[in-house]
């Protein structure tokens, strides 16, 4: 070991001219934003809000899953949107505990695990975005369209639709599989993101992902939904429905519940699109919208997460062939919930005789 001192050593090479190489020298300003208050949010929030989706995820969609095994069959079209609504969920909150042990600390499963848990995650929640949009159109067809639709709706058409609805999800996650890789950062250890390019090459990848989620997986899916039950709504109130004042109120309360959910997140997602696309030549203000708005990505996006690990019992629930089905298997485990069954269950189906659309 060389006995001379490593601060001279290091004067040595600061002021030596022909020590410097070129090729590293950057001609334009690099902006680094550590967020390490951001960083430790998320440490200590974003892990409580991911297992509780899971399990709430985990929960509810075993229960729509064991409901739709134990007293279902998947010879009809809503049985078949719902079973793939419910895989598409639990694939996307299988990738959760994974993320949530990476904002804990640093990502220690491995680079093959990284490219598979990100692309678990948007496979899933693209696709249970896609399958929501896609039972509300089955509705809308079911209702509006009724005789047509008695012609269209078979199970050849589910299973096809099906099998788009996951190729387009495949597809819009696939540079997940491709540019996720494992580094390490000297704020945060061993981290999970896309790497493999240019620094601008990958802005325009993040461009492609922001505008893509807001576009095809936001404002086609909401106009969709609404389009179809504001058609709804108008082909009920155009009947002689009893339980007409019920349907419409729980139409309002599908689409409010959507809206309030997806909407924060999506602008969100816009508005950092937007930062891309025209940074501030300023780097503090720079990192403080870099900050404010990873604050605001962490909140509106549990909550879009939230909606989709409870939607497939939201959306079974609404349905009283569904609540049927959850009362009697509650009755099988408390029996002096029988009586109250049997007397209900009479009373659904003497209301189901009279009213066509009291899945409503």
């Amino acid at each position: 070991m060389s006995s001379e001192n490593p601060f001279d050593m290091f004067k040595e090479l600061w002021y030596d001219e022909n020590s410097t190489d070129m090729s590293y020298v950057v001609s334009g300003p690099v902006r680094v934003c550590t967020n390490q208050a951001v960083n430790q949010f998320g440490a200590k929030v974003i892990p409580v809000f991911y297992y509780t989706n899971f399990i709430l995820s985990y929960l509810g969609n075993g229960l729509v899953l064991f409901i739709i095994y134990k007293y279902e069959k998947l010879c009809t079209v809503t049985n078949i949107f719902l079973l793939n609504l419910v895989l598409s969920n639990l694939l996307f909150a299988s990738s959760l505990p994974f993320l949530a042990t990476y904002h804990l600390s640093e990502w220690i499963f491995g680079i093959a695990l990284c490219k598979i848990v990100s692309s678990a995650y948007f496979i899933g929640f693209y696709s249970s975005i896609l399958f929501l949009t896609l039972m509300t159109f089955d509705r809308y067809l079911a209702v509006v369209h009724a005789v047509a639709a008695a012609k269209s709706r078979k199970k050849a058409y589910a299973i096809i639709a099906s099998v788009v609805v996951w190729c387009i999800s495949i597809v819009a996650s696939v540079k997940e599989l491709v540019l996720k890789n494992v580094g390490n950062s000297p704020f945060n250890g061993l981290i999970c993101e896309e790497s493999g390019y240019s620094e601008e090459t990958m802005a325009r990848w993040r461009l492609v992902t922001y505008y893509q989620q807001f576009l095809v997986f936001f404002l086609l899916p909401l106009f969709m939904v609404m389009y179809c039950y504001i058609s709804i709504t108008i082909r009920i109130l155009a009947t002689r429905m009893k339980e007409k004042c019920r349907a419409i109120k729980l139409i309002f309360v599908i689409i409010f519940t959507f809206f309030a959910c997806w909407t924060p997140y999506n602008i969100v997602i816009l508005l950092r699109a937007i930062q891309i696309s025209r940074p501030s030549d300023d780097d503090e203000d720079f990192c403080s919208d870099t900050e404010s708005l990873d604050y605001a990505l962490y909140v509106t996006r549990n909550i879009a997460y939230l909606y989709c690990c409870i939607s497939p019992v939201f959306y079974t629930f609404v349905g009283k062939k569904f609540q049927s089905h959850f009362r009697r298997l509650m009755a099988k485990r408390i029996p002096c919930l029988k009586r109250h069954m049997s007397i209900s269950s009479q009373s659904t189906r003497t209301t189901s005789q009279r009213t066509p659309h009291s899945e409503y």
